[in-house]
């Protein structure tokens, strides 16, 4: 006989087995089948009552039976089959098809599903709603038992709403540890809309060379089919200029960036659908510094004297006898006694205005005459020499001859020096910083313009140098220890760029150019970043970072033989060598704990390949398809940061990118440390040496870069790496063929160990059109989602659930 028992986790079960033979001894618990009893399991036993199982968990069920010595017999109790029922740890988690706030138009459908899941059956789901609501209908879906329990849904439905059904919906959900509630509201109206919000004034004032966003927040539905800016009846785009941004249909932002004094007017944003359009305009002023455009005279006794800026400049006039001096700083100034009447030559009402002013002199004491042009406080000013010149009669003189001659052959000497100096390569740093843009014309900051912050200068006294690490046309890298770098006591591996002595005026000064620009930029743990350098006493020193493992095209080619591939849908790991090398084994490391952890003086690295025997760390670890995933996505954001520096690289490649401890990967330009003249991947174009196979079409044929000449390179890199460090176009020599082969369109085919979505990305860099390449940002975005995909230690670290499940969803 087989008696049931139903007991709640967590309480005791008593199996009723009462001993009523006194010769009966020595009561125990045995299973039925005779297996060993479910670890945890503790009874109890009582002669009067059974066995008492304490503490009952799901585990405990199974078919039990009392036994007990009678002499030398073993006798036994009928069966009891013990079922346990969970009991929930909380109140019902509620899941709801729609959002919390919906908005519908009238005769719509609105359907809402709500969900709850439960360890056993014993609870409920229900639909509350407005008492004004009558043409509804709600419907309990039957109890689906699943791996996590068991699940209910409830629907509710109204087959076409009208205004009467606005309100809040509530789902309600019970069990035996209480009642949770989760609510919708929903909003009908007649018809759609579109309400906006100014974000910002209708009118504003930006500073020429600042940045300005226009705001417009609004509420639609239905969502706009159609959402724009436009500027002098031009609709804009999404450019590096103008950059326009729609957070999920409610906000739009149009960021100006680095505002020319011509760019002011009127910014307009319009959007409609079928049901209405609306616009919304922005009076845009920009504020122009004052500055002299040009100045005439004396002619007749008359000087011109032509100036811009916003608000328009006044003009102002001063005398004084002192040569080349500002007048009006002079306490003997004296201003003309006739009115200059100022009169605008062109301009606009929101930005720069040309104005000139006329002023009649006579010949007196004064030597100098001052224009002044003040425009908020700011002024720009230009000097006239007034004083009476003698010109002499005779123009030329046997002297003034000779010496002409002489000059005109030594012009022609320096011209034919100057020439063969020209041939030489040059040293120039590839990374250049933006001062505006318009369309595909690029004005750069003249790098020798930028601050230098004394706070980066380091006593050379604390560094030792050593090894030679590298050697170009103008100068070298040397391995170095810097002692007090970080904190006092820290001693630290860096890398000294310097120049050699047979080093030009020309070197010397790209070299604090490059100085100045890896200060501009700021530290970013995918750059090499600067960490001091020594200006003074001495010549230029240039302190880096050092990079343990080199250069990410040598690194992957020493990898080869020890990768293992796993692309999607491969379901395996494939070793390069494993019919060679029947014996190497695959060893795994956390990646992530190592990227997440390196500080700035912990992870210290150099621009530049390092040689095999020059490499003090070793990495004995193998390379596989996360490795690969992780080196695209460090690259990306490096160059997002470039990027948001309003700084283009012009030379991305794998050649270009340092890994150090933990396989940390940076960009840096090389500079002086590589000679370009005997790198083949560097081909003579016209009077230069370029990197032809990773150049985008407009750069190779129109001599364009921009940031998305930029994303072509990268687009090259990532072939590089997925190919583990094969050249790029295989077996097409640079030359008429290739360069029309571009032309063409022609584009690389997938690498061996590239995942198609990262061929997609490749393709995406590869687009004809720079502006349909991808933005540096949204491939940070792309690539982040394979990396996590690829590694969970990533994602658990970086990726909240929701996000985790998206980024499964994608590739699933």
């Amino acid at each position: 006989m087989v008696n049931g028992l139903l007991v709640k986790e967590g309480m005791d079960c008593t199996l009723p087995c009462l001993v009523t033979e006194p010769a009966v001894t020595g009561l125990s618990l045995l299973t039925c089948s005779g297996d060993p009893l479910p670890a945890g399991l503790s009874y109890s036993t009582d002669s009067h009552k059974g066995i008492t199982i304490h503490n009952i968990s799901k585990t405990f069920e199974g078919c039990y039976v009392c036994a007990g010595n009678m002499g030398a017999v073993i006798v036994k109790s009928s069966q009891y089959t013990v079922d346990v029922r969970l009991v929930p740890d909380s109140v019902p988690v509620i899941r709801l098809s729609r959002s919390e706030n919906v908005i519908l138009i009238q005769d719509q459908e609105f359907t809402v599903m709500c969900s709850t899941t439960n360890v056993n059956h014993d609870f409920h789901v229900s639909w509350g709603f407005p008492p004004k609501v009558m043409a509804l209908e709600t419907h309990n879906s039957n109890i689906l038992s699943g791996s996590r329990g068991y699940t209910r849904t409830a629907i509710l439905s109204i087959g076409a709403v009208g205004p009467a059904d606005s309100g809040v919906y509530y789902c309600q959900a019970r069990n035996e540890r209480g009642v949770s509630n989760a609510t919708v509201h929903l909003s009908v109206y007649e018809r759609g809309f579109i309400n906006l919000t100014a974000g910002v004034e209708r009118a504003v004032e930006v500073r020429e060379g600042e940045s300005l966003t226009l705001r417009v927040e609004m509420t639609s539905y239905p969502k706009p089919s159609a959402v724009y800016w436009t500027y002098s009846n031009q609709q804009l785009k999404n450019t590096s200029e103008h950059v326009i941004t729609l957070h999920n249909k409610y906000i739009s932002e149009l960021k100006l960036v680095r505002v020319h004094g011509s760019e002011g007017g009127i910014y307009t944003f319009s959007a409609n659908h079928s049901y209405t359009n609306v616009n919304q305009s922005f009076f845009v002023h920009v504020i122009c510094k004052p500055m002299i455009v040009s100045q005439e005279g004396p002619i007749d006794g008359q000087v011109r004297c032509v100036a811009s800026g916003y608000p328009v400049p006044k003009i102002s006039w001063y005398y004084c006898e002192t040569p080349h001096t500002r007048c009006s700083q002079q306490l003997n100034a004296s201003q003309p006694e006739e009115d200059t009447a100022v009169v605008t030559v062109s301009g606009s009402e929101f930005g720069r205005t040309e104005v000139e002013s006329r002023l009649n002199i006579s010949k007196g004491k004064y030597h100098t005459l001052e224009c002044v042009a003040t425009t908020q406080g700011e002024q720009a000013y230009t000097l006239f020499s007034i004083s009476e010149r003698t010109v002499p009669h005779k123009l030329f003189t046997p002297l003034l001859t000779g010496v002409v001659t002489a000059s005109v052959l030594l012009t022609l000497f320096l011209i034919v020096l100057l020439y063969k100096y020209m041939q030489k390569p040059k040293y120039e740093i590839h990374w250049k910083v933006i001062d505006s843009i318009h369309g595909n014309s690029y004005t750069y900051i003249d790098p020798t313009q930028l601050p230098y912050d004394p706070k980066w200068e380091f006593p050379r006294e604390r560094l030792r140098f050593g090894k030679i690490l590298g050697s170009g046309a103008f100068g070298k890298v040397v391995a170095a220890t810097a002692y007090g770098l970080c904190s006092p006591d820290t001693v630290t591996t860096v890398a000294v760029k310097m120049l050699k002595p047979s080093a030009h005026s020309t070197e010397k000064e790209a070299l604090m150019s490059e100085l100045k620009v890896l200060s501009y930029l700021g530290n970013h743990m995918n750059i090499v970043n600067l960490l001091g350098a020594c200006t003074v006493r001495g010549p230029t020193l240039v302190i880096t970072e050092y990079c343990c493992y080199g250069d990410l095209l040598n690194f992957l080619r020493r990898k080869r033989d020890a990768f293992f591939s796993s692309k999607t849908g491969d379901g395996y790991y494939k070793n390069l060598l494993s019919q060679t090398q029947p014996s190497r084994s695959y060893q795994k490391r956390s990646k992530q704990t190592d990227y997440n952890s390196l500080s700035l003086c912990v992870s210290l690295s150099l621009c530049l390949s390092l040689p095999p025997e020059w490499i003090d760390d070793k990495d004995d670890l193998s390379l596989d398809t996360e490795d690969l995933l992780s080196f695209s996505y460090q690259v990306a954001k490096g160059m997002d940061f470039l990027t948001s520096k309003n700084c283009i690289h012009r030379d991305l490649a794998a050649r270009n990118v340092l890994l150090t401890h933990g396989r940390v990967a940076k960009i840096c330009d090389f500079g002086l440390a590589r000679d370009i003249t005997k790198d083949s991947n560097y081909v003579l174009r016209g009077n230069a040496r370029l990197p032809v196979k990773w150049m985008s079409p407009e750069s190779l044929f129109s001599c364009v870069y921009t940031f998305e000449s930029d994303v072509w390179s990268y687009g090259i890199l990532l072939w590089e790496i997925f190919s583990l460090g094969n050249s790029p176009y295989p077996g097409v020599p640079v030359g008429s063929m290739f360069y029309k082969m571009i032309q063409d369109g022609y584009r690389m085919s997938e690498p061996e160990f590239a995942p198609s979505e990262i061929y997609e990305v490749m393709r995406w860099c590869w687009s004809a059109d720079p502006l349909k390449r991808p933005t540096f940002k949204k491939l940070v975005e792309r690539t982040e989602i394979s990396y996590c995909f690829m590694s969970l230690d990533y994602c658990a670290l970086n990726y909240p659930t929701q996000q985790l499940l998206l980024a499964q969803n994608v590739y699933i």
